[in-house]
């Protein structure tokens, strides 16, 4: 796959709409395109936090081993952003995180991850507020599930 189209997918996210073509560009060059197999891991609870992934094609499923086997919190796809959260809060894996069938992602290292968001508070903005979105689906699953 060329440069271009990596560029081309990346604007697609509405996480990077704002982003000046050339960032784009140094973005996909810096970052690897990586597939996944239906059951293939993108990272195990508990690894440490080197990357965060942004789900081009397919869907992976966020879950945690429960006393009666994997639990799933969330089922992400094109356009997620998945493994922001253990870059942001510098500590290792909160979650699994499984593909669901066929995935392909963007690995974006974390050292590239955090100097996106240094550089462009759009994005971190846009970050904070999924990261609240999900928080406020997590407290009422937990509010549903006490009823």
């Amino acid at each position: 796959m060329t440069l271009d189209t990596e560029v081309s997918s990346l604007r697609q996210v509405p996480l990077f709409r704002e982003v000046e073509p050339a960032r784009l560009k140094l973005l996909a060059f810096t970052s690897e395109r990586v597939h996944f197999e239906a059951g293939q891991r993108f990272f195990t609870r508990g690894d440490p936090a080197d990357a965060a992934y942004l789900i081009l094609d397919g869907e992976a499923a966020v879950s945690l081993d429960g006393p009666a086997g994997p639990i799933r919190l969330a089922l992400l796809g094109a356009n997620a952003l998945v493994g922001e959260m253990g870059i942001l809060a510098d500590q290792p894996r909160s979650a699994t995180v499984t593909a669901e069938g066929p995935t392909t992602a963007l690995r974006i290292d974390r050292g590239v991850f955090l100097e996106l968001l240094a550089q462009f508070p759009q994005i971190s903005i846009a970050v904070m507020r999924e990261l609240a979105l999900r928080l406020e689906q997590t407290n009422q699953a937990l509010v549903q599930s006490r009823a």
